[in-house]
C-alpha cells in the first residue's frame, strides 16, 4: 500500500475487522507486535525522514512527540495505578524538560484545551486526547477514537478534535467502521481489504461515485432514515484469511462482478478520476 498526508489533512482509514487498519497504524511507529509480526520492507517518510531507518532510541524521541496515537479503549491507554496528572506530566517533562509548577500548569492547559474545566474530573477519551497533543505532534494516529461513546458525545469530540487539529496543523488518520464519522471529519478517505487499500479518493467522490464493489457494498450497508427495505444490505461470505490468501484479487469470493480475470490476477491501481484510484479490473484500461 502507499498513501500519504498533507498538514493539517485528515485521512479516513476504513474497511471490515482484520482488513489491516490498526496493524498499518502499528507499522508507521514500528510498534508490531513481536516476534509474530515483521517490517520486511517499503519507507514510512516524516517530512523527508524514513522512520524505518530510525534506531529504536531515536523512535522513542519520535513516538509521542512527532507521532501520536489514540488507542481504540482509553482505558488500556491510562494506568490506574498512577494518576491522571502523572500520566499527563510525563511526556511534559520527557519533551519539553517541564518540571514541577510549570509542569503541572502546563497539564492543567491540556486539559482545558480538551474541555476538562476539572483536572480532578473524568471524560478518559479527553484526558488520552490532551496527552496525544502535549508534542503537538505532526501527525496523530486515531484508532477507533469514539468505539464507546454515545452519539451526543461522540460529535463533541469529533468537534473537539478538528478543532485541535486546525489549531495546531497536524495531520491525523481516523480509523473507524463509521462511514457517516468519515463523511463528516474527514478530507480523504482509504478503503481496506485484506491488507490493501482497495480505492482512496475524496471523500465527497467516494461516497457519490464509489469504483470497487467492496466500497459500494459497505456503503449499500449503511442505515438509512426512510428507506424501505426489509434487511439490511449485507456483504456474502467472510473476509478471507490473510495468511492463506489465495491468487487474484481478494475480495473476488465475494464480489457479484466477478469476473474470470479476478481470481488469476491481482489488479492494478488505476485512476478513476482526480486524486482518485481504485485495485479492480473492471477499471483497468483496455
Amino acid at each position: 500500500m502507499s498513501f500519504a498526508l498533507r498538514e493539517a489533512e485528515t485521512l479516513g482509514l476504513v474497511g471490515e475487522s482484520g482488513s489491516g487498519k490498526s496493524m498499518t497504524c502499528l507499522s508507521l511507529v514500528r510498534l508490531v507486535p513481536r516476534p509474530a509480526a515483521r517490517i520486511l520492507s517499503g519507507e514510512v517518510l516524516l517530512d523527508g525522514e524514513d522512520l524505518l531507518l530510525k534506531t529504536e532510541r531515536e523512535m522513542q524521541q519520535i513516538r509521542g512527540r512527532r507521532v501520536a496515537m489514540i488507542l481504540q479503549d482509553p482505558m488500556s491507554s491510562l494506568n490506574p495505578v498512577f494518576s491522571i496528572g502523572m500520566q499527563l506530566g510525563e511526556p511534559l517533562a520527557k519533551y519539553h524538560g517541564l518540571r514541577g509548577r510549570a509542569r503541572l500548569a502546563r497539564a492543567a492547559e491540556l486539559l482545558a484545551s480538551v474541555r476538562i474545566p476539572s483536572p480532578a474530573g473524568g471524560m478518559r477519551q479527553r484526558v488520552v486526547g490532551a496527552m496525544a497533543i502535549a508534542g503537538p505532534p505532526r501527525l496523530l494516529i486515531a484508532d477507533e477514537p469514539t468505539t464507546s461513546l454515545d452519539l451526543t458525545i461522540q460529535a463533541q469530540y469529533l468537534g473537539l478534535l478538528k478543532e485541535l487539529q486546525q489549531r495546531h496543523r497536524f495531520a491525523m488518520i481516523f480509523v473507524t467502521h463509521n462511514l457517516g464519522i468519515v463523511a463528516r471529519t474527514c478530507d480523504r478517505v482509504a478503503v481496506m481489504y485484506a491488507g490493501r487499500i482497495v480505492e482512496t479518493g475524496p471523500v465527497r467522490q467516494i461516497f457519490t461515485s464509489p469504483a470497487h464493489p467492496y466500497t459500494r457494498a459497505l456503503l449499500e450497508s449503511i442505515p438509512r432514515f426512510g428507506a424501505r427495505r426489509e434487511s439490511l444490505t449485507a456483504i456474502a461470505g467472510q473476509p478471507p484469511d490473510l495468511a492463506k490468501l489465495a491468487p487474484g484479487c481478494a475480495f473476488a469470493p465475494r464480489c457479484p462482478q466477478a469476473i474470470a480475470r479476478c481470481t488469476v490476477d491481482a489488479p492494478l491501481e488505476t485512476s478513476v478520476g482526480a486524486g482518485h484510484t481504485t485495485r479492480c479490473w473492471l477499471h483497468a484500461p483496455a
